[in-house]
């Protein structure tokens, strides 16, 4: 009878350190599995951010670069009709000095006048504060002169003294276009200081 019990005990003992064994085992490897598919869901999700991370980046870099294309396209037609606008006023006060040809001349300067004021108002829409202000002080200039013409080119016959006036006035309309320039040009990257402008630039 001891010697059954014993052997039922041990036999018990064996079945139960089987089983827990075989238990253990399972769970070590359940844990095991669990962890392994954590990482994994882990991994593809440190993938998933890096991967939209990449994709806003590319964005953002295509929305800077779209910006500066559009800038660069709208600071190209203001630079060009600001002074086409200044050079046809020009052409006008030697018209007016000569008394030649003053209607072709009057003509093309109103239609430079109109050309300058689209292009401003389209900067107006998506050029930087900076820029915006020595624009806007380049073309108050601008239409300044142009009134001024306007009051001479009135008057019969034309004064010569005040054309002569107008004219020395000219080196600071180009020297305000030039600044208008040069801060185009700092915004897109193009120069990285700003240089002394000269009071000419025809």
């Amino acid at each position: 009878m001891g010697a059954g019990w014993t052997a039922l005990v041990v036999a018990v003992v064996g079945v139960v350190g089987t089983l827990g064994a075989s238990l253990l085992t399972q769970s070590r490897a359940d844990r095991t599995k669990r962890m392994e598919m954590q990482a994994a869901a882990e991994q593809r999700r440190e993938e998933r951010d890096h991967a939209e991370a990449l994709l806003e980046a590319e964005r953002a870099r295509n929305r800077a670069e779209e910006s500066i294309a559009l800038r660069r396209a709208c600071y190209i037609t203001l630079n060009t009709t600001a002074r086409q606008y200044l050079t046809a006023q020009v052409d006008f006060m030697h018209a007016l000095r000569i008394e030649t040809g003053v209607e072709v001349v009057l003509e093309q300067l109103e239609a430079r006048r109109t050309a300058l004021r689209e292009s401003y108002a389209e900067a107006q829409m998506i050029v930087p504060l900076r820029v915006m202000a020595v624009s806007g002080a380049a073309s108050r200039h601008l239409n300044a002169g142009y009134g001024r013409l306007k009051q001479i080119a009135a008057d019969t016959p034309c004064s010569q003294e005040d054309l002569s006036t107008f004219e020395e006035g000219i080196a600071q309309s180009w020297a305000l276009l030039a600044e208008m320039r040069q801060q185009m040009r700092l915004d897109l990257g193009v120069d990285t200081d700003p240089v002394s402008v000269s009071g000419t630039d025809p």
